[in-house]
């Protein structure tokens, strides 16, 4: 079921409906190209899926580099015909050229389809190639056309929505691993809900998947009409992920430095039980006002700064660096991770 409700989001279903429309309407035009090309009107509702992309640059771009690859590819089939008969070694030897120049810089998308149109050419145009490559390529144009228009003028996507709630995701996440360290400090040990302890990575991707809905909410106002009546802030959201990725990094080495304490035997730190309450305190405040920024009240995110700005400096004062026994403190690394977090996460001014 989980594998559905991904094949028929809105975004999906909204491509699948644009995508069959700029097909039809492609079909439809292909007999109206100029001469041979009206033979070959297949390949029309082909470039138009090409250039079908979830927002309007990309679909500039990856119908761009489509047809440049045709292009090269119709060029390197001429290169071979012109030099002998196609042969399987003659088709081999270029078909390795074709993917050699995928390679290219620049060519992104386009790159699968250099040995595509060579092969085509070679194989379904044969002595009629000239006509078969004016019109394979006039046909995928008009193609490649119609979808960006299609993209451009039908309800053209723009993906900020996606990206403000990741944001708001990541901070809950993240706000809720502190106030689940915060309970196993003050559980007695070893504590029963351990699975704070293996949230690391899944904490890594959440930042990796954020920054990627971000950049996908910048590139889908490129080109896009609607930009104007959808303002958003992207370089708020930028700056608000770097923040969010810093505080991620510090969560993680709290995280491995609070597990190492609790269930590694060969560790030269641990958490004195004096200062556990106080860093539990710290913890959950910072945890608190992580979880806070998922509302707009500036006033109460500013109260919850301050409260774990003082419950952070309170148990610096508390702590002296090392326990009775000489050995150092994990706490002085996890306050420093904390400072640093507030450093990191403020409320508007």
């Amino acid at each position: 079921m989980a594998g559905l409700s991904t094949a028929f989001t809105l975004q999906r279903l909204q491509l699948a409906g644009k995508s069959a429309l700029a097909a039809g309407v492609a079909f439809a035009i292909a007999p109206l190209m100029p001469g041979s090309a009206a033979e070959y009107p297949y390949y029309a509702p082909l470039g138009a899926l090409v250039a079908m992309y979830h927002n309007v640059a990309g679909s500039v771009r990856q119908g761009l580099q489509t047809l440049v690859g045709l292009a090269i590819g119709i060029g390197l089939a001429f290169v071979l015909v012109s030099i002998s008969d196609p042969s399987p070694l003659a088709v081999a030897v270029f078909m390795g050229i074709g993917v050699l120049l995928g390679g290219l810089p620049r060519i992104g998308s386009g790159s699968d389809w250099i040995p595509t149109a060579a092969l085509l050419v070679l194989l379904v145009g044969g002595s009629n190639a000239d006509s078969f490559s004016f019109g394979y390529l006039i046909q995928m144009g008009a193609g490649v056309a119609v979808g960006i228009a299609v993209n451009f003028l039908v309800f053209p996507p723009l993906h900020f929505a996606a990206a403000a709630n990741s944001l708001g995701k990541l901070r809950l996440a993240l706000g809720r691993q502190l106030t689940d360290m915060a309970a196993a400090l003050t559980e007695q040990w070893p504590p029963e809900h351990e699975d704070w302890s293996r949230r690391s990575d899944e904490l890594a991707e959440a930042a990796r998947t954020v920054r990627h809905l971000v950049q996908e909410a910048d590139e889908s106002r490129r080109a896009n009409p609607r930009r104007r009546f959808h303002p958003r802030d992207l370089d708020l959201d930028y700056r608000n992920l770097r923040d969010l990725e810093r505080v991620t990094f510090h969560i993680q080495d709290m995280t491995e430095v609070l597990s190492d304490v609790i269930w590694a035997d060969d560790v030269p730190y641990e958490v004195p039980f004096e200062d556990s309450k106080p860093l539990a305190a710290a913890l959950d405040s910072t945890g608190q006002l992580l979880a806070s920024f998922h509302h707009d009240d500036e006033p109460e995110q500013r109260r919850l700064l301050a409260a774990a700005k003082s419950a952070v400096e309170a148990c610096m004062a508390g702590s002296d660096g090392s326990s009775t026994d000489g050995a150092v403190t994990a706490s002085e690394s996890i306050l420093l991770s904390l400072h640093r977090i507030l450093r990191a996460v403020r409320p508007a001014a």
